[in-house]
């Protein structure tokens, strides 16, 4: 891959990937040739289980891990030569931070505000996050999730261009998760990339505009959330039972194949239901599809 001009086009993917491998001197092998690309202003969320090399690719990216091998770009540098200005157009939300406990919420951030160029007014990230009245109040006494909304307000406060989120709500009851979203929505809006790791299927179908599933350090899937794994994985199934057992058909037109089971039974089948696969679904039968693979190669 060229080494492009740091002021690419805005049509120029935002991160690049190629071959991205990382091996640990023990012989780990964490990553192993993964592949993908985040264009400017979208929302990319990386999903696996636990283990699978998410952290990794992010750490990567964000400069704070060397790779083994392969190929990365992020704002067109590279990661592992990032320079303070570069480091200045990055957001960063880590699933867990050390934050100074004694100092309040608002000198926290006021502080970290002070190391950017262009940072976004103190109280309007505060208002964001949902901190407000808990500006004067010390780190050390908010709860996890309030801590967890200081990770986040620190992130955004230097208005990055590109946004990484690891986990970003972990701790965050259903209200807090929702006005999450909302505010990731303003940030889209303003043009902003985001990159984000999530174990919250519904939090990547709501925000994300394409996903990578990684398993075992290769990406097993990529594309828009409604297409991943390819139409077939989601073709709604038809359910149901009659004398002969439990019956199970996918099909594309359901309907259809429901008035076919009412017309030659003479009545409705025993609990017959159109059952439409969900990302979870998805998501699960790739991961049992890659450690299938998995099996076979060992």
């Amino acid at each position: 891959m060229a080494n492009p001009d740091p002021r690419r086009a805005d049509d120029a993917p935002v991160v690049e990937v190629r071959g991205l491998r990382k091996q640990y001197r023990d012989g780990t092998v964490a990553l192993d040739g993964v592949d993908f690309s985040v264009a400017r202003g979208e929302v990319f969320a990386l999903l696996g289980p636990n283990g699978a090399g998410k952290s990794t690719t992010i750490e990567i990216l964000e400069g704070y891990r060397d790779r083994s091998g392969g190929e990365a770009r992020v704002l067109g540098v590279d990661p592992q030569h990032g320079d303070l200005a570069w480091r200045a157009r990055l957001g960063i939300v880590l699933q867990g931070s050390a934050e100074a406990d004694v100092a309040t919420v608002r000198e926290l951030i006021a502080h970290v505000a002070r190391f950017y160029p262009n940072p976004r007014d103190v109280d309007e990230v505060i208002a964001a996050v949902g901190l407000e009245e808990k500006a004067r109040t010390r780190i050390r006494n908010l709860s996890g999730g309030q801590q967890r909304r200081v990770d986040v307000a620190l992130g955004i406060v230097g208005r990055p261009e590109l946004l990484f989120l690891d986990e970003p709500t972990t701790g965050f009851d259903p209200e807090a998760r929702r006005q999450f979203w909302e505010l990731i929505r303003g940030l889209k809006g303003e043009g902003t990339t985001i990159l984000l790791t999530t174990h919250y299927l519904d939090e990547a179908a709501h925000l994300g505009d394409r996903a990578g599933i990684i398993a075992g350090g290769r990406l097993v899937a990529i594309g828009p959330i409604d297409e991943l794994g390819g139409p077939q994985a989601w073709v709604p199934i038809v359910r149901w039972r009659d004398a002969a057992g439990v019956h199970e058909e996918r099909h594309e037109e359901p309907g259809r194949r429901v008035a076919e089971l009412v017309r030659a039974a003479g009545a409705e089948p025993e609990r017959l239901e159109i059952v439409r696969p969900s990302l979870e679904d998805v998501y699960l039968g790739l991961l049992g599809e890659s450690a299938d693979l998995e099996g076979v190669r060992a």
